[in-house]
């Protein structure tokens, strides 16, 4: 039986222009002085990475291993998510997303778009010369505004939406497929994928390419009220990486699961530090690894409340102490007995 590895820690959170959050060395000490044993690498923050350098140089990524090495630490996975989220833009986020994008693109959709799916193909070149397996994103989206609509959504409308996401992705899925990388779609509000409905739509729209996958994160699930244990029964064989996350949702009489354009802190769903929401993680790891998860788990730090530096020390014992090692052996095995068809035949009567 596999076996999850872990704790890993997501750097996106945490990078910041003070040391020792400004450079990918300093971060690297400071992690593995907390007990984490890999690291999500943030693809859009030079700080810390040259996406660009690293689909090119080999040399740069054996650079980048071996600064990790020295810590003790692995790399779990690069991210593109800001990335991945301009693959696909509706018009109506234009000038939200810009933000996201290099000033050589910004106000011009068609060019950022390009930079968005050439950032893509980089990240799978990238994950290759760093011997990763699994890499997580976004998948951006033509539909989001309709998730409620009204008036109602015109026939095929759907249908349409996740052909277009389809053409938008297979080119960047084949150029994964051709470096042996799984993208995994963190499926969240805001993205055509967001629950196991839209992934399946998104599958049945790429002809089930296998490497598009899932990027676990219970958080968002919580949110949506979507039940995150049946959730891994349903597509286990599909989740490649996992976001440690926790949430909690606190109905009230003022507000659901939209939040009323409150702050987060006043929504009655929002996210918390690990072991202070409501998330089953016990459940959560005895099924990963049920079904052979292999992957890491990696802490995604986002509190409303908690500072980040108490999350992240926090986390590392947190993943560590939900870590199964899986046993070699059946409970039972000291009464059990040899193979024998006679004998087993006399039991059954034959």
């Amino acid at each position: 039986m596999s076996q999850i590895k872990g704790p890993g820690i997501f750097l996106a959170q945490f990078a910041g222009d003070e040391a020792p959050y400004n450079s990918f060395e300093s971060i690297c000490k400071w992690v593995a002085g907390m007990g984490y044993k890999a690291v999500q690498i943030p693809t859009w923050d030079k700080r810390l990475f040259n996406l660009e350098l690293a689909a090119e140089s080999s040399d740069y990524c054996d650079e980048i291993k071996g600064i990790a090495a020295e810590q003790g630490l692995a790399i779990s996975e690069l991210s593109t998510h800001l990335q991945g989220q301009l693959v696909a833009v509706h018009p109506a986020y234009d000038t939200m997303f810009d933000g996201f994008a290099p000033d050589e693109v910004k106000g011009n959709p068609a060019a950022r778009t390009e930079w968005a799916i050439q950032q893509m193909k980089y990240a799978a070149v990238a994950s290759n010369k760093l011997g990763l397996t699994a890499h997580a994103s976004f998948s951006g989206s033509f539909l989001w505004h309709t998730v409620y609509p009204w008036p109602q959504r015109p026939a095929g409308l759907v249908e349409q939406g996740f052909e277009a996401l389809a053409e938008r992705w297979l080119p960047i899925l084949n150029t994964f497929d051709e470096n042996g990388v799984d993208v995994c779609y963190e499926l969240h509000p805001g993205e055509d994928l967001h629950d196991g409905v839209t992934f399946e739509r998104f599958l049945e729209a790429t002809n089930n390419h296998a490497r598009a996958n899932i990027l676990y994160d219970p958080s968002h699930f919580v949110l949506q009220q979507l039940d995150y244990l049946q959730f891994i029964d349903f597509y286990h064989d599909r989740i490649k990486a996992f976001h440690v996350k926790d949430a909690e949702f606190l109905p009230n009489g003022k507000a659901g699961v939209y939040g009323g354009y409150q702050g987060w802190q006043e929504r009655p769903g929002r996210f918390r530090s690990l072991g202070d929401g409501q998330i089953d993680f016990s459940g959560i790891f005895s099924k990963l690894t049920q079904y052979g998860f292999k992957g890491w788990a990696v802490l995604e730090w986002e509190c409303c409340m908690k500072h980040p530096e108490q999350g992240a020390q926090e986390g590392a014992p947190f993943i560590a102490k939900h870590l199964i090692r899986t046993t070699d052996k059946a409970f039972d095995d000291f009464a059990g007995v040899e193979a024998d068809r006679e004998f087993n035949n006399k039991i059954l009567g034959l």
